[in-house]
């Protein structure tokens, strides 16, 4: 299918008002162009509402839970309420529990401190550095990448089948993939570990910004996403579920917030005792901003309505996997296939270039931003191009220089703010680069390749 036989669908909404949409960046071949943010992956652009939403508090800020002062009240308010507007989003049950973290990071690695002793975990080799790392004080059974959903579930179950079934257990997966954009069978694969006696962490930083994540419809026991994937500024992330885990648990960090009451011993030592809440694992002041602005996020994308954000992504999905499919250089790195269902993640590689040069010059030729590397995702990125898994990298790093082979790749990722320019300047420059070479010289500096001065 040709690129230009894909209609702009009349069906499809408009693109949702974001931050820095008409920021204008120089070109090395000179004059500026508008920039074409298709980086989404690593970070969303924030929504116009949520800056807004954010700026119309900020004259009201005031420290939470500790104050008598009307802005003291205010924000707990708020703050309380962004808990409430979260746990809505996700679908939550009336026992879960919502804590704010840092990001996805945070929240995975405050689950790991939580686990019970002896538990076992289970993660498949295809995870972000995020869920694939922070397990380490527990006994970690890495399984290989699947190439169907099915495989996926039976790969889990055999795993699962040879533990100790009188252990606790937990499996994490992704619900999208941050390389290929697949979906993955979360549902299945949480009955699989329940059936088993596991229980089950998603982690839904790609999966939350595209597609609508209900816990009870998806049975999971938690999950775990970050703001900045989902259109609202950097510094939060979610993780909510079940309670007794974190409660049993002692807290993540200690200090201010987490204590219930605090008192000396006669022996002198201290006798303490923690929050039984979400506060237990949110200690010292929070980040009422952050929790503010992924509230706000939630509230914006639930009221565009997901089935019009995703018939828009499915629209520029399409744009570009046919736009890529014309020129044969290029081979689009997959999992589960061509069909499989996705969201807008894509990466791939281009014959005859180094992956970096190739983002470089997308970049300082035609004012696009990808990213390029391992993506946070050695093992995954590695089984894609043949390499080995276990085979060092760094993130991001390329290894060898402009022309030369190196065993990374480009990813070009798109959300609700995206409009089809965007897309469309894309391909075209793809199927330029590739037909003419890049219009400038480059050079590899601390790493990266960058144009030459």
């Amino acid at each position: 299918m040709s690129v230009s036989t894909v209609a702009a669908d009349q069906s499809v909404c408009a693109p949702l008002p974001v931050l820095g949409r008409d920021v204008t960046v120089p070109l090395v071949t000179g004059g500026e162009v508008t920039y074409a943010a298709l980086d989404y992956a690593a970070s969303a652009p924030a929504l116009q509402r949520v800056w807004d939403d954010v700026a119309a508090y900020a004259p009201y800020y005031g420290s939470v839970h500790r104050g008598a002062g009307y802005l003291s009240q205010l924000s707990t308010d708020l703050f309380e309420n962004a808990r409430k507007t979260v746990a809505e989003f996700l679908d939550c049950r009336t026992e879960d529990q919502v804590v704010f973290t840092r990001s996805t990071t945070d929240s995975l690695n405050l689950l790991a401190r939580v686990l019970p002793a002896d538990c076992q975990v289970f993660v498949f080799e295809t995870e972000h550095h995020a869920s694939l790392l922070p397990w380490r004080d527990a006994q970690v059974t890495y399984l290989d990448a699947p190439r169907t959903p099915e495989r996926a579930v039976a790969t889990l179950e055999r795993a699962l089948a040879d533990r100790d079934p009188h252990g606790p257990a937990l499996v994490c997966v992704t619900g999208a993939s941050n390389v290929t954009g697949e979906l993955w069978p979360v549902r299945e694969l949480a009955a699989a570990a329940h059936a088993h006696g596991a229980r089950i962490v998603l982690d839904a930083a790609q999966l939350a910004p595209h597609h609508p994540v209900s816990v009870r419809d998806l049975d999971v026991d938690w999950v775990a996403f970050s703001g900045h994937k989902l259109y609202a500024p950097f510094g939060s992330g979610v993780l909510a579920g079940r309670a007794d885990w974190l409660r049993e648990a002692e807290p993540y960090l200690a200090g201010g917030g987490a204590s219930r009451t605090v008192a000396r011993r006669a022996d002198g030592s201290v006798d303490v005792r923690w929050h039984e809440s979400a506060a237990r694992h949110e200690a010292g002041s929070p980040n009422v901003i952050g929790a503010y602005a992924v509230a706000a996020a939630c509230t914006a994308l639930t009221e565009a309505g997901f089935d019009d954000l995703v018939a828009r992504e499915r629209h520029l999905i399409r744009k570009v996997r046919a736009g890529l499919a014309e020129v044969p250089e290029v081979r689009v790195l997959s999992l589960f296939g061509d069909d499989a269902p996705r969201v807008g993640v894509i990466s791939f590689v281009v014959a005859g270039w180094n992956s970096s040069h190739f983002a470089a010059a997308l970049s300082a030729e035609y004012g696009i931003g990808v990213r390029d590397g391992l993506f946070c995702a050695h093992p995954l990125v590695r089984t894609l191009l043949g390499g080995d898994p276990q085979s060092q990298g760094e993130c991001g790093a390329p290894e060898a220089a402009p022309g030369e082979k190196s065993l990374n790749a480009i990813r070009v990722s798109f959300g609700a703010g995206t409009p089809d320019e965007h897309v469309d300047r894309f391909v075209a420059a793809v199927r330029e680069l590739v037909r003419d070479g890049a219009k400038w010289t480059y050079r590899t500096e601390d790493g990266r390749c960058v144009p030459a001065v």
